[in-house]
């Protein structure tokens, strides 16, 4: 079974809220087993939290979701980039497969809560990672 550690931004709940009940779907479905999640205040805030998870030994992947939604200024893209881009240090630094279940920049939040299913697609994309992996 794959142990996962899930990080869910709270920023926007009303799209990362069904994208969690989402990615835990997805998990049951895929005979893995969420072993910890973490709730942080926003995508730009899961970087540390999905770090602490890969440290972990009873935690074979992490999966990350979130939303970030347009606003009047580029802030959006610049969260989102740099998110997108610790994560990945994360997964490589710490050897363990750190999926990006983050919709979003350049979407309004109608747009985000049409996209609940990223949740699932990040727990999906976890499981494979680990099942693919030598």
């Amino acid at each position: 079974m794959v142990r996962l550690g899930l990080v869910v931004a709270q920023f926007n709940a009303s799209v990362t809220e069904p994208m969690a009940e989402e990615a835990r779907a997805a998990a049951a479905e895929a005979d893995a087993e969420v072993v910890e999640a973490v709730d942080v205040p926003g995508a730009y805030d899961a970087p540390l939290a999905a770090d602490r998870l890969a440290r972990r030994d009873d935690i074979d992947a992490v999966a990350v979701i979130g939303a970030i939604v347009t606003g009047d200024t580029a802030h959006d893209r610049v969260i989102a980039d740099a998110t997108a881009e610790a994560l990945t240090q994360v997964s490589l630094d710490r050897d363990t497969p750190v999926t990006f279940g983050v919709s979003g920049p350049g979407m309004s939040g109608a747009e985000a809560r049409e996209r609940v299913e990223k949740g699932a697609e990040a727990v999906n994309a976890a499981v494979e990672m680990v099942r693919t992996l030598p």
